[in-house]
């Protein structure tokens, strides 16, 4: 699934996930760019909700971004099933501050019969310096 169609996927399953009370309502900010054969492109405004005590990007906010967007990315593949997360490991490069724009660039490497393996980095806008580094696998298998 590519182009258009790819996109407007990515966009139906973001408002799905984030038109709740629960805890995926804190990724209402994420804007859907692009998207379609396994990736996923999109940008957010740091928010004050974004930020830890010291003023930067929170770390947890990160690692939610890297499972949603990698999961959406891979939501593009042909048959493809959300899965569960085994695994997710986030490298944290450069800080990121409230008002920074911020794009999310997250690729499916590779969708096994059970596991699939996804990348992705999150860049400031303005200078495409890398934020984070991140790779995520998931079980797709079935029971």
């Amino acid at each position: 699934m590519s182009g258009k169609k790819g996109l407007d996927l990515l966009r139906s399953i973001a408002t799905v996930m984030t038109k709740t009370n629960g805890y995926d309502r804190c990724l209402q900010q994420l804007v859907m760019v692009s998207g379609g054969d396994g990736k996923c492109l999109a940008e957010f405004k740091v928010q004050e909700e974004h930020l830890n005590r010291a003023g930067g990007l929170h770390g947890g906010f990160t690692a939610t971004i890297v499972d949603v967007v990698t999961t959406y990315a891979l939501m593009t593949k042909e048959n493809a099933v959300p899965g569960v997360s085994v695994d997710i490991h986030v490298s944290y490069l450069k800080g990121a501050r409230q008002g920074d724009e911020v794009i999310i660039d997250a690729n499916t490497v590779r969708a096994g019969r059970n596991l699939a393996f996804l990348e992705c980095e999150l860049r400031h806008k303005k200078d495409n310096s890398v934020i984070a580094k991140a790779s995520h696998t998931k079980y797709i298998g079935s029971n």
